[in-house]
């Protein structure tokens, strides 16, 4: 029994570990990639000892990262900001509120996860256009300020906190608001963590919104000047991957940092329909 029991551990360890290395070695190529000379062949990870920062300076330089990293890191935070007062009203009036059409409402929302953003493109081009908002902040912030994602993740997340909580707190006198705000968000942190972390990645990694609403240089984010790296006929792949590097290193922080919460808010949210 107990050689048993150390045969599927060992088989266990085995297959995480080959996982691990199918997931990390094409990260290790395009780490060492990114340090090769400029010019050089692309060659297994390691295996080449002369690396160079020059890709670095260079990509940082041309890509015009500092503005792009503003814009970004400025739009990210605001559609996320208003992902997630969006979601936390919309969740607690789906899990709490007794209202005509409630189950109906939720359907839409879950509905909206299956419907691609690019469908919904030209519609929403129209809106921005006639509301004069093409080429500005709000082109890229307005369109994603609520997600169903986030409304059914907070609503998933509210169900699993006892009812008799809130009924303490109006028994003091405290509104609905006031419970949302009190009671509720603060035992929600999981739930806001990941909420926060999956809008921020996702618009942070966006590259439709930036590339169909706007041409203003100064508008600029991160993923188009990525995409400035891609050439017609050629790629200078040790620059293109030093620009890729550059280009994750706040998402890799950010997740690191959060980690913890993230795992928590995907388990808790799951627990009760």
């Amino acid at each position: 029994m107990q050689t048993q029991s150390n045969l599927s551990k060992g088989i266990g360890i085995a297959v995480l570990g080959l996982s691990a290395i199918a997931v990390l070695l094409p990260l290790a190529i395009v780490l060492e990639t990114s340090f090769l000379p400029p010019g050089a062949a692309l060659t297994l990870p390691w295996a080449n000892a002369r690396w160079s920062m020059e890709n670095y300076s260079q990509a940082w330089r041309g890509g015009n990262f500092l503005r792009a990293f503003a814009n970004s890191t400025l739009v990210a935070l605001c559609v996320t900001g208003l992902q997630i007062v969006t979601s936390a009203l919309a969740g607690y009036a789906l899990a709490r509120l007794q209202f005509w059409g409630r189950q109906t409402v939720l359907l839409i929302a879950l509905a909206t996860l299956v419907i691609p953003f690019q469908l919904l493109v030209i519609p929403i081009f129209l809106v921005l256009k006639s509301a004069h908002l093409l080429n500005t902040y709000g082109a890229l912030i307005l369109p994603t300020a609520a997600n169903g994602f986030g409304i059914v993740l907070m609503r998933q997340f509210f169900t699993t906190i006892p009812v008799e909580l809130e009924e303490a707190a109006q028994l003091d006198g405290a509104t609905k608001l006031q419970v949302l705000w009190q009671v509720l968000l603060p035992l929600a942190r999981p739930a806001l963590v990941t909420l926060f972390l999956f809008t921020f990645i996702g618009e942070w990694n966006d590259l439709f919104k930036p590339l169909v609403f706007t041409t203003k240089p100064e508008l600029i984010t991160v993923q188009l000047s990525l995409a400035s790296f891609q050439e017609q006929f050629t790629n200078n792949w040790p620059l293109m991957m030093a620009a890729a590097v550059i280009s994750s290193i706040p998402i890799v922080v950010l997740c690191l940092v959060g980690q913890r919460q993230l795992v928590r808010g995907i388990a808790a949210t799951g627990l009760k329909n």
